[in-house]
């Protein structure tokens, strides 16, 4: 068979193998998707190590944003635009036991410095509202022996492992596909923690879609009355400000790689927006 005769089929092999990675395919750069994460660099994200007081909790790796283990300031990654109708593509891997999640909306982001937590009742969720409150912890002056976080208000969408995290054994609310705390999805696609999975977001107004694995998990509305009342139940009593930004949230925002102390791994992260 002469060359001629194997080109063409060179070229069907060729159309049909995988995409590199953290690339666009030429059909998605003609239907307006745009590249969050180039594979090697944080560009497009606010890099924790160019903030006052440089943060360690995320790092390039393998062509993968990955998380850091015990960081001095524990933060999402969050993006340098803020967005309000978009569909975000991405492939998300947690590590066996692990706990992660997209967060969109972001409605706002509160520093705690460690050193300066303001004790008293109500766990996690006493301490931020204390700190939304009476904000006493800063971040440009904080020493350099103390340790912080960043947390930010927002809806999630929900990765973790499902068999054997605590959080997600607690109720269907708390597990993969979830918009966290507030609404459980309504299947189960994810593969196993430790494997690969793709993912879609879709927000558009007040509606949201969940999507793992080409499976729609969940799909609802920002306005649902769960969503009010997960709010309600989670920071009512402790933390009225955030259920009320959570239960009237600003039409757009950024949207955040969580941070939530365990292995976690994206990569192939794409945008489209309505504009």
């Amino acid at each position: 068979m002469s060359l001629m005769q194997t080109l063409p089929l060179f070229l069907i092999l060729a159309s049909l193998a995988p995409a590199a990675e953290n690339t666009l395919r030429p059909a998605e750069k003609k239907e307006g998707w745009t590249l969050l994460f180039d594979g090697k660099t944080m560009n497009g994200w606010l890099d924790p190590g160019k903030k006052d007081q440089p943060g360690t909790a995320w790092k390039v790796e393998d062509g993968c944003l990955a998380t850091t283990k015990k960081p001095r300031i524990e933060e999402d990654l969050i993006t340098a635009k803020s967005y309000g109708d978009f569909e975000l593509k991405f492939d998300w891997r947690v590590s066996q036991g692990g706990n992660s999640g997209v967060k969109y909306r972001i409605q706002k982001a509160v520093f705690v410095n460690n050193s300066k937590k303001q004790e008293g009742p109500g766990a996690f969720e006493g301490l931020m509202g204390r700190e939304m409150a009476n904000p006493v912890s800063d971040r440009k002056t904080m020493a350099s022996d103390s340790t912080g976080f960043l947390y930010t208000i927002a809806f999630e969408f929900q990765f973790i492992d499902d068999e054997r995290h605590r959080d997600a054994l607690k109720d269907a609310s708390h597990q993969t596909g979830a918009l966290y705390s507030m609404i459980a999805a309504k299947t189960k696609a994810a593969k196993p923690a430790g494997e690969w999975n793709s993912s879609l977001l879709r927000v558009t107004g007040q509606q949201f879609e969940h999507w793992i694995n080409g499976t729609k998990v969940l799909e609802g509305s920002l306005k649902d009355p769960a969503i009010a009342a997960g709010a309600e139940k989670r920071w009512g009593k402790y933390a009225p400000t955030i259920r009320d930004i959570l239960s009237n949230p600003k039409p757009n925002g950024p949207i955040a790689l969580q941070h939530h102390g365990d292995d976690v791994w994206f990569r192939n992260i794409k945008i489209r927006t309505a504009n």
